[in-house]
């Protein structure tokens, strides 16, 4: 009985450090995705519009591409997409989504068993990786290989220098497919040429009802405050429950949870600005409003449905410090673990372009993102306290958050809700 015990146990720690390994590794890839989402909402601050972006979406792409990196092109990339030193990043973001696909699995198990009362949609989130690169290129298959095994990006050879094209629908019509058609003609005309060579491409589609859902009939015309002093009437969701609350000096956090309370819609409500809140914003912060203490809450929140057209990310990524990458100065780009680099023949990233997609309504919210990063060759506890009314009627911060990690799967600033 003694050695039976003996072995129990150990078996039992070995499973019980497999787990805290697991949460490590996925934290990690959360806060990189955290970090750099932060940092390209911020170098949009100046502007006075919506602004809507997926930082997991835009992390996996460049971390595809990070896979190839050398030299002083992945020190940079790896400095301003915030890797860890000694840590493989690859395995962390494999983590992550692991930890994602699980939670879908369980809400539909839980969608299953509701059929028998009260009936629910079951939660979807779904990613999709893929490579397209030039027939006949002397890609490294170690490359190939570890992105197909981590990422599960499947290659697919095509002819850029004579169907550039005919290409550019391909790839368009395979993120509109795999985002359900919100996403549409992610690259633009033009941006693919004879000297393009790969295109490592990310989608990401997230649907999911409320926890509790908004009664339409509760939906009422309110108003909302713009920037520029203005009040507009915009249709206004009302629901009173236990929400995820917290009063900050310099604004509200409300988090809505969607089915299975694993996924919430964080809502960040400025006191002095909305373009103070977001210069403010920390990795910190963003981590403590993934686990905000409930509260009873008479919420009033704005239906809203965003599609800004497609970013062209090269220019923020650049003034981050991403200069290698883009070959800046030229010929400093260092991609040889992706293809060898020769004098007269060398991969750089000729752009980055994301475009993502967000509906908030009465019943939950409908999410897709996508990112393509383009490489082209040169010659060389709960509070018992009364109901709070809160009104989101001015322009907010906005992000779809993974509780576990904290990861933003979304983020977005909302200023005018038509």
């Amino acid at each position: 009985m003694k050695y039976k015990f003996q072995i129990k146990l150990v078996l039992g720690l070995l499973i019980l450090l497999r787990c805290s390994l697991s949460i490590a590794m996925s934290d990690a890839a959360a806060t990189s995705i955290n970090a750099l989402g932060l940092d390209l909402l911020k170098q949009t601050s100046a502007s006075s519009n919506s602004v809507l972006l997926s930082p997991y979406s835009i992390q996996c792409a460049m971390a595809m591409a990070y896979a190839g990196a050398e030299a002083e092109t992945k020190q940079e990339m790896g400095r301003v997409l915030h890797y860890p030193e000694n840590l493989d990043i690859h395995a962390s973001m494999a983590e992550l989504q692991k930890g994602l696909q699980t939670l879908v699995e369980k809400s539909q198990v839980a969608a299953e068993k509701s059929k028998q009362s009260a009936p629910r949609d079951p939660l979807m989130l779904s990613t999709a990786n893929r490579m397209y690169g030039q027939q006949g290129y002397n890609f490294r298959p170690a490359f190939l290989n570890l992105l197909a095994k981590t990422y599960l990006a499947p290659f697919e050879a095509v002819d850029f220098l004579h169907r550039a094209p005919a290409i550019t629908a391909q790839i368009n019509s395979w993120v509109e497919s795999r985002t359900k058609e919100r996403i549409k003609n992610l690259i633009p005309p033009g941006a693919l040429n004879e000297l393009s060579r790969l295109i490592l491409v990310n989608a990401i589609y997230f649907k999911a009802p409320w926890e509790k859902a908004f009664t339409p009939s509760s939906t009422l015309s309110e108003p909302f405050h713009l920037l520029d002093g203005k009040s507009i009437p915009v249709p206004t969701m009302a629901n009173q429950q236990s929400f995820g609350y917290a009063d900050y000096p310099n604004c509200t956090a409300i988090s809505l949870p969607y089915a299975g309370n694993e996924i919430t819609f964080l809502i960040l409500l400025p006191k002095s600005g909305v373009g103070v809140l977001e210069k403010s914003l920390s990795l910190t912060f963003l981590n403590e409003c993934a686990r905000l203490p409930n509260r009873e809450i008479r919420l009033h929140l704005p239906k809203f449905k965003l599609e800004p057209p497609t970013l062209a990310l090269g220019t923020q990524l650049k003034s981050l410090g991403m200069r290698h990458a883009f070959d800046e100065p030229r010929g400093t780009a260092n991609f040889n673990g992706i293809a060898p680099k020769l004098p007269t023949d060398y991969l750089y990233i000729s752009d980055v372009f994301h475009k993502a997609f967000i509906e908030v309504d009465e019943k939950g919210t409908e999410a897709a993102a996508a990112t393509a990063v383009h490489f082209a060759t040169r010659s060389a506890v709960i509070i018992r306290d009364p109901p709070l009314e809160v009104r989101i009627d001015q322009p907010f911060l906005f992000a779809i958050q993974h509780r576990n990690s904290g990861a933003c799967l979304f983020l977005g600033r909302l200023v005018d809700p038509r």
